[in-house]
């Protein structure tokens, strides 16, 4: 926006998604007006409608340009940001910029602009959950809070892998990650991209969605910051930091994503052998069932937690695999094994039809067998293995863990001779 257009929209006052206000610094440089808590307020309110702007060194009520002093121009811009961090919840993300603007006699002053877009999140702010409505901020009573949660955070009417993600532009899309997707029979890249739901048309201007964001470009957590890996591997039974002997924060797309966990587990698990009749080798896990489990985990999370990542430790005896959310839609523990509900519908098909799998080792054509027969995979696989069955847990309605047991170095069950205390 030019200075004569923002200017213009200033003299004909707030609107929807247009904030005014006037900075006072004190003798100390301390930001004393506007409160820290009234303006967290009104950026959450913004990020809970449709986004806007807001304008710091404007007195509101006048609409006079006031500025802000040159020397705490910085000071208010970080003030600002971390108001944003600290006090808004989740954090929100805003561009800030500097400009000078004509006050009333002409003179250039400093001001700070804040552009606040429309969030993926509901946000609650240091006094509660707001929305814009018209020029003011109007708190969200609960039938109209549990409505937003449910056209954004935990919508499952618009699926959250499907909205678009603010900040990101088709540019950011890497074009190599994006050929898998193409064929040239069959359209323009754009058309072919917004039918497989990567893309979405906003007021004509291509916009990448979660599940774009999430595969085709090369750090996904530089917009959803909670989508990567943390893998830790201990020497011992606990989750104890001594005993650490490999940790790594797995990001990159999520087809890598899923490799480099894979890899993680097959470097550190050990593998035993013995030689009588030939070599034969006893490994901990069942490759094929650790492949799904991480395959699953990825594809069924719900990334629209945003502050949970997908943990996997390694321990002596034992594989887990925490993955954020409770089981998707109607799932529950006892019908998993039978059904199969993905929560992100677009990335399960995406898995199933353009990402093949070459090892032998894993039994399987494609990231993701689209006859649903994954649970049952890694329950059969792992128990044949060391003759522990897997067990799945729902922590609350926030985690799905499972946990994979370890055969013995002979090629026995000694976890199971570990959890029954034999």
């Amino acid at each position: 926006m030019s200075v004569d257009a923002l200017m213009q929209r200033i003299r004909l006052g707030e609107d929807s998604t247009l904030e005014l206000k006037q900075v006072g610094v004190d003798v100390g440089g301390k930001v004393a007006a506007p409160h820290a808590d009234g303006l967290s307020d009104e950026l959450a309110a913004l990020a809970n409608a449709g986004g806007g702007t807001l304008v710091l060194g404007v007195d509101d009520k006048t609409k006079s340009v006031t500025g802000i002093p040159l020397e705490h121009l910085d000071r208010v811009e970080s003030w600002v940001t971390a108001i944003c961090v600290d006090r808004i919840k989740p954090p929100l993300d805003v561009l800030t910029r500097h400009l000078e603007l004509p006050d009333a006699d002409g003179t250039a002053r400093p001001v700070i602009i804040v552009e606040v877009p429309r969030s993926l999140w509901v946000h609650q702010s240091a006094n509660g959950y707001f929305r814009r409505v018209g020029h003011a901020k109007r708190e969200l009573l609960p039938d109209a809070l549990a409505r937003l949660f449910q056209q954004r955070s935990q919508a499952r009417l618009i699926r959250f892998e499907e909205q678009e993600v603010p900040g990101c532009s088709f540019d950011e899309l890497d074009v190599l990650l994006l050929r898998r997707f193409l064929k040239t029979e069959q359209g323009d890249a754009l058309t072919q991209l917004a039918r497989l739901h990567l893309l979405r048309d906003l007021e004509g201007r291509p916009v990448p969605t979660v599940a774009g964001v999430l595969l085709c470009t090369e750090d996904p957590a530089r917009w959803l910051r909670n989508a990567e890996i943390i893998a830790v591997a201990h020497a011992g039974l606990e989750n104890n930091p001594d005993e650490q002997l490999d940790a790594r924060e797995i990001r990159g797309p999520l087809d890598r994503q899923v490799l480099d966990a894979f890899h993680f587990v097959r470097r550190n698990m050990t593998t035993a052998a013995r030689k009588s009749l030939g070599r034969v080798e006893y490994p901990q896990y069942a490759l094929a069932a650790v492949f799904e489990a991480i395959v699953n985990a990825v594809a069924h999370r719900d990334y629209s937690l945003h502050n949970q990542r997908i943990r996997l430790f390694l321990f002596r005896d034992r594989l887990e695999i925490h993955s954020p959310g409770g089981l998707p839609n109607t799932l529950s523990l006892e019908s998993m094994t039978r059904l199969s509900a993905p929560r992100n519908e677009v990335l399960a098909s995406l898995f199933g039809r353009y990402y093949p799998v070459d090892d032998p080792q894993l039994g399987k054509s494609y990231l993701m067998d689209r006859r649903g027969f994954g649970v049952e995979t890694i329950l059969r696989e792992s128990e044949r293995l060391s003759g522990v069955r897997p067990v799945y847990e729902e922590i609350g309605d926030l985690e799905l863990c499972l946990t994979i047991f370890a055969a013995s170095p002979q090629g026995g069950p000694e976890a199971a001779d570990r959890r029954t205390g034999t």
